[in-house]
């Protein structure tokens, strides 16, 4: 059982908290009732502000509404008064344009073309809003103006800048070291400054894209073909004046060797063919000018004519320079046909450094008038058939008249030297050598081809090369073979077959030891493997038949009819005849032969010392033995009638054989 004490304060303290819950409980209640208080103001405030606000909607957005009406209004009034200023722009741009139209573009082509574009939009205004207005015509008439001048700036620009190019820079440019194989530096062409090219692309460009007009193209063409033209022609007239003052036609700044250029020349005629050499140079020179020239124009070309009319515009553009060559080179082959129904074949050689030349160009002609007309790109082979033709014309006419060369006796060299014949027939053979390759092919493309050759190249595979090659000597070989028949023809003029045997040995020696000097000897072993052999014989022979010229002054010397003489024994008056006749005979006939074959010629001094050692040790043998038979032998009161020359002075008399200044 509780005390009650401690019920008692048990009890109070109860109390106690419930007092104090209760005082918390009254507070709570005090301050929801302040809440409820302020939530109700806070809602009628708030429902205050929304009915003002929304008042103050109501009255603003019929303001914003009108205020966004009056701005779209000042924009529309904006716009209608740029679009006024636009279009009355237009009415005043031929007024505007028109210092700038007179004066023209020279000096201020951006501002001019800047001034035609605004020409060219008011004609794009008034065709589309009002194509009746008289403002129309006045800025059509205004373009068309402007159009011209530019087009007039065009022509300017290009006739005051376009020059030929300088002869020296066109040597320099076409220049190349054989020796070390090594191509200078390329040289540019610069045809037009610069600035003044960039003007003409621009105004070429406007015309193209606003001008509709392709006129300029007409006119780029004509001013640039008379510049390549005169290019050339600068050239040539280089070629002549200096060639005519000093020999050297080439340019200074590079020192060429072309490999086009034959190191012989051929038979020469003083003047004019000093002349003739300079024609050939030039023109061979001129050939390699045009390809170079008509790279770099159709280079500069490019930059100027819209790629679709490139091709016709450069076809146009080389024509005049490209006929003028092809003219200079068929009036080459007309004068080569004149010449050889003069039977002067020698002038046809001029051909061949011009032919040879030709055809090393043709690929690069080739690759340069690419894309130009059909009849363009077949003058140069037109020409190069043309030389052909005529080339192995006369080479079949001139083996003809080796062969057919008549056995005139006034012609016929008096001391039995070479023939000019002969030394023309080599000579004309040696100017091949230098163009075997071209000679070969131009006997080929004639079809001038032996069945053997043909089946030859054809059975072995051989390249064209060699083809050209083994026909080429076919034909030397024909040459020379005509050349020794003709010779045989001929020495038969000579009364004397010791003459004639000297004659044919001169001759064949001759043209032995130039087929071997002129390395022509290799060209004929090609199809003649013993062709040196056989001349050599040829040569041999001829000198045999000479010796045997001397048997009527050594068969004196001969034992027949000799008597038998013993030292002491006396002759009778018969024997002693005998000897007599033996040593005048010899006496006369030694006289006779070395009066007679002193005016003989050997020009060649090896073969000459050969044949008079040669023949003083037959006769000067055979006299020192004569003499020694005949030695304490009276057969004579006087004796020196008869016994008139010592061996030494015999052998002295023979060495002055064939020395027409002894």
């Amino acid at each position: 059982m509780i005390p009650t004490e401690d019920a008692s304060a048990r009890k109070r303290e109860i109390e106690e908290k419930l007092k104090q819950e209760q005082e918390t409980l009254s507070f709570i209640r005090e301050n929801l009732e302040k809440s409820d208080q302020l939530t109700k103001g806070m809602v009628s405030i708030l429902s205050s502000f929304e009915s003002r606000l929304m008042q103050l909607e109501n009255s603003i957005i019929p303001v914003h509404k009108q205020t966004e009406n009056l701005q779209r209004l000042q924009e529309n009034v904006d716009k209608t008064l740029s679009c006024m200023d636009h279009v009355i722009s237009y009415y005043h741009v031929a007024k505007d344009t028109d210092k700038i139209i007179r004066e023209g573009p020279t000096g201020r082509l951006d501002e001019y073309l800047a001034c035609i574009a605004k020409i060219q939009k008011a004609v794009e205004y008034f065709q589309d809003n009002n194509p009746d207005s008289p403002e129309l015509n006045t800025v059509k008439a205004r373009f068309e103006k402007g159009k011209e001048l530019l087009e007039g700036e065009f022509r300017s620009l290009l006739t005051r800048y376009s020059k030929p190019v300088p002869p020296i820079l066109i040597l320099d440019a076409i220049s190349v070291d054989e020796e070390l194989e090594l191509v200078q530096d390329e040289v540019v062409l610069e045809h037009l400054p610069e600035a003044v090219l960039q003007d003409i692309i621009c105004i070429a460009g406007w015309l193209v894209e606003y001008g509709r007009n392709q006129d300029f193209m007409n006119v780029y063409f004509q001013i640039r073909s008379n510049q390549l033209d005169r290019s050339i022609k600068g050239l040539k007239d280089h070629f002549r004046k200096n060639s005519a003052s000093s020999g050297v036609p080439y340019s200074p700044a590079v020192q060429t060797k072309r490999k086009d250029t034959p190191t012989k020349k051929a038979p020469r005629r003083p003047g004019k063919d000093d002349v003739l050499d300079i024609e050939i140079d030039s023109y061979i020179h001129c050939i390699s000018a045009f390809v170079k020239l008509a790279q770099s124009e159709y280079s500069l070309l490019t930059e100027i004519i819209p790629e679709h009319h490139q091709k016709k515009t450069f076809d146009s553009l080389i024509q005049e320079a490209l006929d003028n060559l092809m003219l200079e080179g068929e009036n080459i082959v007309t004068a080569a046909r004149r010449a050889i129904m003069r039977h002067d074949y020698s002038a046809v050689l001029t051909i061949f450094p011009i032919l040879k030349h030709l055809k090393m160009t043709k690929p690069d002609f080739d690759t340069t008038l690419q894309g130009t007309a059909a009849s363009t790109k077949n003058k140069l082979p037109t020409l190069i058939t043309s030389m052909e033709t005529i080339g192995a014309k006369a080479l079949e006419e001139f083996a003809d008249s080796i062969k057919n060369d008549p056995d005139k006796e006034y012609n016929m060299p008096k001391d039995g030297t070479v023939h000019e014949l002969t030394s023309n027939a080599i000579l004309f053979l040696q100017q091949l050598l230098d163009f075997h390759e071209t000679a070969g092919a131009m006997l080929a493309s004639q079809g001038t081809v032996t069945s053997s050759v043909a089946q030859t190249s054809s059975s072995t595979g051989s390249s064209a090369s060699e083809f050209n090659k083994k026909l080429l000597s076919t034909y030397i070989c024909k040459v020379l073979g005509n050349l020794q028949l003709n010779l045989l023809s001929k020495s038969k003029v000579y009364e004397d077959s010791a003459l004639s045997a000297i004659f044919l040995h001169n001759n064949y020696n001759y043209t032995l030891k130039s087929l071997e000097k002129s390395d022509l000897i290799q060209l004929v072993t090609v199809t003649q493997k013993k062709a040196e052999a056989s001349y050599r014989e040829l040569i041999e022979k001829e000198i045999q038949t000479y010796q045997r010229s001397w048997a009527k002054v050594t068969e004196h010397l001969a034992d027949r009819n000799m008597p038998v003489l013993h030292p002491g024994t006396k002759l009778k008056d018969k024997e002693r005849q005998v000897i007599k006749d033996k040593f005048k005979g010899f006496n006369d006939g030694l006289e006779e032969l070395c009066k007679i074959q002193k005016g003989w010629a050997i020009p060649d001094k090896e073969q000459r010392d050969f044949i008079r050692q040669a023949q003083k040790k037959v006769v000067s043998d055979a006299y020192r033995a004569f003499l020694q038979r005949c030695a304490n032998i009276f057969f004579t009161k006087n004796p020196e009638k008869y016994h008139k020359y010592r061996p030494e002075e015999v052998e002295e008399m023979i060495e002055k054989l064939f020395d027409t200044s002894a």
